[in-house]
């Protein structure tokens, strides 16, 4: 059997396998391999309220807007007025599609006390309206909701298996892509318990509540002739219908990027080499209440969108009107993000709902508004949803669905006191890639804050503690003292720093001091020794005039000598 190729099917594999119908619904397709057998029947089978004949509407209003494949939607409890009007809010206009010819509802009425026990009991009629409805509109899809109605006043299983055999091997003979729903027996996933073995592809529904929380999830039990996810699959019904999260298993091939973006702190970045962090890292910001982590995490927002690139803020603990106020007052004007479209701010308190819930909603919210940045604050009170290893396990799907996209991420994790301040309540420390500490230092009589990079995967970084001080014009980070004393930070570092500068000023002077007293020496000497030279000077002239006397007396009197033999006539030797 090969792959059907057209509109409605989805070709999953080069190698032959079973053809599948496109069921529309988020998620759903990915996690069976292609969508719902493709001219066979599906069975949807879950308790009161877990969504049977959302699943089924919606199967069909997609196959024709999306892939142009008619339908038939058979009800026995609710009439053509009330779906019409229950699934409106979802977007879908059922009216408008009977209209147009795209799809044919109908409501057949069935009492129970009127269905005999015979060997005379057929759904022939059921047959007859079928056939008709699905040739008045050429019908690709029909959805049968629900069973117990055609069935429920039977007790005698060999007509009702005979009878549930003919009507699933009917609508294959029609070539149809047919859902029936039905609701949840005990301890079977079927009310008679017959369905699901008769059916090709079984869809269980599950609405659980845990500890006052509500959670959905979907699990395929069974598909014949293909493989597919076996795995509890969380879902939500939302203004757009059903959307399935696949995110039960978390990978690890992702791409990576080198390029690095700001964290909106100059001399944050400054401890990273001058260039932040690297684009689809996941950051961890932990710390006590009060230590500045909330800051940082809008510093980081603001800087996302000063680059014109968006930024989807998930807080758990304070409203979007109220982190922009107090982000205002160190100078982040948030609110003018928000208006741009840049910045979108997510706020529910995490009991709002379960763990895979909310894991859902932040999937479906992270694909609608296409980020470059998620900042969650904080990430540890989802423990107040379940336990730490389920929001653990959540934490990680997240990080791994972030990095699968390259959306950096900035998570913040309260620390509580008398924990270990290099530990997270929720402990994923180990699956970030940059992890800061904001802790309190206490001294002198005051409280401060103190920040230090505790690991960087993949990057130098800075080994030093920086006071992390936050005021009117946005955090800072300034050089801590570090000496005998320890590490002095707020008032103590700046008298240790005043100390340090009068102790300098104190040097410089005697220096000065030094250097004005070997200058005048230098004068004194300089001018002692011009005196002497003067002195030498004066003294060596007048020995040379006196040699230059004495020489001329003694030149005189020889020639005096030579003048007086001249005129002896004396005879002289040379």
């Amino acid at each position: 059997m090969t792959v059907r190729e057209g509109e409605g099917a989805a070709k999953i594999h080069s190698l032959p396998v079973v053809q599948k119908a496109a069921s529309g619904i988020p998620g759903f397709d990915e996690i069976s391999n292609g969508g719902l057998p493709y001219g066979r029947t599906s069975l949807v089978c879950g308790s009161a309220g877990a969504g049977k004949t959302l699943f089924g509407m919606q199967f069909l209003v997609r196959g024709i807007s999306d892939y142009n494949e008619p339908g038939v939607f058979i009800a026995f409890e609710e009439t053509e007025e009330d779906l019409t009007q229950n699934v409106a809010s979802l977007g879908f206009d059922l009216q408008q599609l009977v209209d147009s010819g795209k799809l044919a509802l109908d409501h057949i009425r069935v009492e129970r006390s009127e269905i005999e026990e015979s060997g005379e009991y057929n759904l022939d009629g059921l047959f007859l309206r079928l056939e008709l409805a699905i040739q008045s509109v050429g019908a690709k899809r029909v959805v049968i909701d629900t069973l117990e109605t055609l069935f429920g006043g039977l007790t005698d299983y060999t007509i009702l298996r005979s009878e549930l055999r003919r009507l699933f091997r009917w609508l294959k003979d029609q070539g149809v892509s047919a859902v029936i729903t039905a609701e949840r027996g005990e301890g079977t996933l079927t009310r008679h318990g017959l369905e699901e073995y008769v059916s090709d592809c079984v869809i269980l529904l599950d609405h659980r509540v845990h500890d006052q929380v509500s959670t959905r999830r979907l699990r395929i039990v069974k598909y014949r002739g293909t493989s597919h996810g076996t795995n509890e699959y969380p879902f939500l019904i939302d203004e757009d219908g059903i959307v399935v999260m696949p995110i039960t298993t978390a990978g690890l091939e992702h791409d990576i990027s080198d390029e690095r973006v700001g964290t909106g702190v100059a001399r944050l970045d400054q401890m990273f080499g001058g260039e932040g962090y690297y684009r689809g890292s996941t950051v961890l910001v932990s710390g006590t209440a009060g230590a500045g982590k909330s800051s940082l995490s809008a510093h980081f927002a603001d800087a996302t969108c000063r680059r014109g690139e968006r930024c989807l803020y998930f807080a758990f603990e304070e409203s979007p009107a109220q982190i922009k106020r107090n982000m205002a007052s160190i100078g982040l004007d948030l609110a003018s993000h928000e208006a741009a479209g840049l910045l979108k701010f997510v706020a529910a308190r995490p009991t709002m709902h379960g763990l895979e819930t909310h894991l859902a909603v932040m999937y479906k919210l992270i694909r609608d508004f296409a980020p470059s940045t998620v900042i969650v604050d904080p990430v540890s009170n989802l423990i107040s949803v379940g336990h730490q290893d389920d929001a653990n396990q959540m934490v990680v799907r997240l990080v791994d669905y972030l990095k699968t996209h390259n959306i950096t991420a900035l998570m913040t994790s309260l620390t509580t006191g008398g924990k270990a301040e290099q530990s997270t309540d929720i402990a994923i420390s180990s699956i970030v890639d940059t992890w800061l500490l904001v802790k309190s230092i206490e001294a002198s009589g005051e409280r401060n804050r103190g920040l230090y990079v505790l690991k960087s995967r993949g990057m130098a970084h800075s080994n030093q503690i920086r006071e992390f001080v936050i005021s009117s014009e946005g955090v800072d980070l300034v050089d801590v003292y570090v000496g005998a004393e320890g590490v002095l930070t707020g008032t103590a570092r700046a008298q240790q720093e005043s100390r340090e500068r009068a102790e300098r000023l104190r040097r410089q002077r005697e220096i000065e001091r030094r250097q004005q007293e070997l200058e005048r020496k230098k004068k004194a000497l300089d001018h002692q020794i011009a005196s002497l030279r003067a002195e030498f000077e004066a003294e060596a002239a007048e020995i040379e005039k006196t040699l230059e006397e004495k020489k001329a007396i003694e030149e005189q009197l020889l020639f005096d000598r030579d003048e007086m033999a001249a005129r002896r006539g004396a005879d002289r030797s040379e």
